[in-house]
C-alpha cells in the first residue's frame, strides 16, 4: 500500500501529492539531512528548517520533482502547517488539502475549521474532509490515516477508516491460454546504435 504520511522527524511528518516515486525519495533526503542534525545536536529539528531544506531542494530542480507536499510538526516555538508546492512555493496555513481530490476536501475543512478546537472534533473534521475527497475522486485512494503530533508525542493511525466500499468478486477472473485468438503474428527486430551514454547524479546537497 502506498503511504500518503510520511515520518521526517520524530516531531515532524509529511504528507505528499503529485508523483509517488517523487514525494517519496524528497521526504526521505529529507529526513536523513535531518537525521544528521539530531544526532549532532542532540534535540529534534525545528520545523522551518526541514521547510528550508524542502523549499531549497524543490526550487533547485525548477518544478521537475513532482512534489506537493503539506508539512507539520511541533518544536519549541509551537505548532506549524506549511504547504511547499513543486517549484519551491512556501505558504503557512492553519489548515489545506491538496492533490486530486483536494477541492471537495477544502469545502469541508473551510466549513468546518474553527481555532482551538478539541482533538476529538479535528479528527472527525479531518476524516470528513478526506472522505470527501475519496467519494469525489477516483486518484484519491480508499482509507484514511490521521497523524496527530503534539508536544507529549505522535500517534499516527493507520488505517483510522477502511473504506466501506469494497469489491467483491463473484467469480474468478482467469482465462485459459487459446481463449483470445491470435490472428497474425510478426516480430520486426529494431536496429539501435547508442551514439552517446552518460549518466548524471543527482545533487542532494
Amino acid at each position: 500500500m502506498c503511504a500518503k504520511i510520511h515520518y521526517i522527524a520524530p516531531n515532524i511528518y509529511c504528507c505528499g501529492a503529485g508523483t509517488a516515486a517523487d514525494t517519496e525519495k524528497t521526504t526521505d533526503l529529507l529526513s536523513s539531512n535531518l537525521s544528521i542534525f539530531s544526532l549532532n545536536s542532540g534535540r529534534n529539528p525545528r520545523v522551518i528548517m526541514a521547510v528550508s531544506i524542502l523549499q531549497d531542494m524543490l526550487y533547485r530542480y525548477r518544478g521537475q520533482i513532482g512534489a506537493s507536499l503539506i508539512l507539520g510538526g511541533v518544536d519549541c516555538t509551537g505548532n506549524h502547517l506549511y504547504t511547499l508546492g513543486p517549484y519551491g512555493s512556501v505558504n503557512k496555513v492553519p489548515y489545506l488539502a491538496m492533490g486530486s481530490g483536494d477541492l471537495a476536501a477544502l469545502a469541508i475543512l473551510e466549513d468546518g475549521f474553527k481555532p482551538n478546537m478539541e482533538l476529538e472534533e479535528a479528527k472527525e473534521l479531518v476524516r470528513v474532509a478526506i472522505h470527501a475527497g475519496i467519494m469525489s475522486d477516483l486518484g484519491s485512494g480508499n482509507n484514511i490515516d490521521i497523524c496527530v503530533i503534539t508536544r507529549q508525542g505522535v500517534d499516527y493511525i493507520r488505517p483510522y477508516q477502511e473504506s466501506e466500499y469494497k469489491d467483491k468478486r463473484n467469480m474468478k477472473y482467469k482465462y485459459r491460454p487459446g481463449t483470445t485468438l491470435v490472428l497474425t503474428e510478426k516480430v520486426v527486430p529494431l536496429k539501435l546504435e547508442v551514439v552517446k551514454e552518460t549518466v548524471q547524479r543527482m545533487d542532494t546537497a
